[in-house]
């Protein structure tokens, strides 16, 4: 059972918390203070921390240090949400407004607490060392710090790799790093993306060729693999290799040794390989898709990039520093965030990752006015309403699943009344802002409770 300690100044919010966690069995804690919170409890024995933003006397932010490992979630108001921006940047696991929704808090109790547990589960048990940062590479997440150890004990080996993720999520990056930390680093390495070669001349770029061996090959041409000799070739998107180029690299890998078309004798090549795919090449072999013994061949050590949506406060680290770069491209002093705009770039899911968020931060800073410090989260152009709200009858919103005033705090019912009053007057983004959500929870609780979003009169206005 998850042991949770409340640090409220509130009674009756500290109260209607507890016996919400309660109820979802976990052991709870109160306070009234940051320094009751210390002098009555040892924080390193809870699993969560849920404090309010303020407090009297020291500010909630403060737990931060004292906590220690100890996960903490921060409350705030809807007026507070740049504070709660703030908290995130100095080490929160995460924030909820209030009024906060029973569901809302305690998926996100569940989360935070989960992404713990499996932080300690991953602990490295290497040495610091081992789990050290690598040039070009951001982020500290659980999951970036097992791929550094991976990279450091692999790359001094001649081990062939195999980088599965998604796209954008930096399978070149990875490969530079192996070859940058073996003893390879001084000899070339060679990037082929083997989707973007067409399917006619793949063989002969990788490969090489004799003069005259086939209609336009007027002289003689190294190919790709022995340029890599005594280095690394980094061969991306080894998927959609042909069969017959398949059938050439593994007489690389087996044999050592390289034979350009139209060419009678062999040479011989030591060439470490990299190989990235965002498919499954094992299901691809068994359609016989890819060479089984090829597949076999170059999975020898796998390694796998998490997606930006499972890599939780990196993605800001990536955003902020992808800013810095862009504001130094274009010659204009480093913008910021707006709190916005950080809370778009945190609860977007990403699937173009890394790639699709330096596209973001990119266009946004060049949409940026001259005069402005901040980049708003509309030059983000991060669309969070994926698919249109269903029209639904207001008149049967559902009511509060709970009948104890003093426990409930009737926050669906508060959420319900306040959209309701205030759509025809206020925009989407003007409403999320003062109900201290995203526009995307915003979007989800309207599905929940089912109301319709409507166009405000001031929108109507400006389409007539």
């Amino acid at each position: 059972m998850s042991h949770i300690l409340i640090v409220e100044d509130e009674a009756i919010i500290r109260t209607a918390l507890r016996k919400l966690l309660e109820r979802h069995r976990y052991k709870v804690s109160e306070a009234g203070s940051v320094r009751e919170a210390t002098t009555k409890y040892r924080l390193s024995d809870v699993d969560l921390i849920i404090s309010d933003l303020r407090l009297p006397g020291a500010p909630g932010t403060d737990l931060l240090k004292l906590a220690g490992d100890v996960p903490v979630l921060i409350m705030t108001s809807y007026a507070s949400l740049r504070s709660a921006v703030d908290s995130m940047r100095m080490g929160a696991a995460d924030y909820i407004a209030k009024p906060f929704d029973h569901d809302e808090m305690i998926a996100t109790v569940r989360r935070v607490i989960g992404k713990a547990e499996q932080s300690r589960a991953q602990a490295p048990a290497a040495s610091k060392e081992s789990g050290r940062t690598i040039a070009g590479m951001i982020g500290d997440s659980p999951v970036m710090r097992d791929l550094y150890s991976r990279i450091h004990k692999v790359a001094p080996t001649d081990a062939t790799v195999l980088v599965h993720g998604e796209t954008g999520t930096g399978k070149e990056l990875v490969a530079r790093a192996i070859h940058e930390e073996s003893r390879r680093a001084t000899k070339p390495l060679i990037s082929v993306n083997c989707a973007a070669i067409p399917e006619t001349l793949i063989e002969a770029e990788l490969f090489g060729h004799e003069k005259g061996a086939f209609t336009g090959a007027q002289t003689a041409r190294e190919g790709l693999v022995a340029a890599a000799d005594g280095g690394t070739l980094f061969l991306d998107e080894i998927g959609e290799l042909p069969l017959e180029a398949q059938a050439r690299l593994l007489r690389v890998l087996q044999e050592g040794e390289v034979r350009p078309i139209g060419a009678v004798e062999s040479r011989k090549v030591d060439v470490r390989l990299v190989a990235a795919t965002h498919r499954n090449l094992r299901q691809l072999a068994a359609e016989r898709k890819f060479r089984e013994d090829l597949y076999y061949r170059i999975n020898v050590v796998q390694m796998t990039l998490a997606p930006l949506r499972e890599r939780g406060k990196d993605v800001l680290a990536i955003a902020e520093h992808l800013l810095a770069k862009y504001c130094a491209k274009v010659e204009r002093p480093t913008l910021k965030l707006s709190p916005e705009a950080v809370q778009a770039v945190t609860t977007y899911t990403w699937p173009g990752n890394v790639r699709e968020l330096e596209n973001a931060i990119q266009r946004a800073v060049i949409l940026t006015d001259d005069n402005s410090m901040e980049i708003d989260h509309n030059t983000l152009d991060i669309d969070l309403e994926l698919v249109p709200v269903e029209e639904a009858d207001p008149e049967r919103l559902p009511r509060s699943r709970h009948t104890d005033p003093r426990e409930d705090l009737s926050l669906e019912d508060y959420f319900a009344r306040f959209v309701i009053e205030h759509q025809d007057t206020m925009s989407e983004t003007e409403l999320a802002k003062k109900l201290g959500v995203s526009r995307k929870c915003l979007w989800e609780r309207r599905q929940k409770l089912g109301i319709p979003r409507k166009k405000s009169r001031r929108a109507a206005t400006a389409e007539a």
